[in-house]
């Protein structure tokens, strides 16, 4: 959601310190072949920097499952990404991409740790949206 809503706190907040986010499966199904991000504030700051003013975004997760093994888990989800350009809304990727997540707990929040996110199907022009 805060990617979505461009909400740079909350988007943080699902992060642990030293997360990492490995998009490269998903996007070598297109060509793409991003570096895997590392750091909660670098993440944020590139993901933010990549769409803020140019893409809107909308993400829905469903059919989550959990594992939990004390202070760590395990969850795998699929989400649905809609990935629109600001100056032209017909330019779109949308995505269907199976997320593997490790969490950790901090307190009484499960944060992400590692993200990695591969790609199962895609409509649309993802090179317009992520680059090749």
């Amino acid at each position: 959601m805060g990617q979505d809503i461009k909400d740079r706190d909350l988007f943080a907040s699902a992060f642990t310190a030293d997360a990492e986010l490995d998009f490269r499966p998903g996007a070598s199904r297109w060509g793409g072949a991003p570096p895997v991000i590392a750091g909660r504030d670098t993440i944020v700051t590139t993901i933010l920097a990549l769409f803020t003013g140019r893409v809107d975004t909308t993400h829905q997760v469903t059919n989550p499952r959990i594992t939990i093994d004390g202070d760590t888990a395990r969850m795998t989800a699929p989400v649905e990404a809609q990935h629109l350009l600001v100056a032209d809304p017909s330019v779109h990727a949308l995505l269907k991409n199976p997320y593997d997540l490790e969490l950790q707990r901090e307190g009484d929040r499960w944060l992400i740790r590692r993200m990695r996110i591969d790609n199962t199907w895609y409509t649309g022009d993802p090179t317009a949206i992520f680059g090749g």
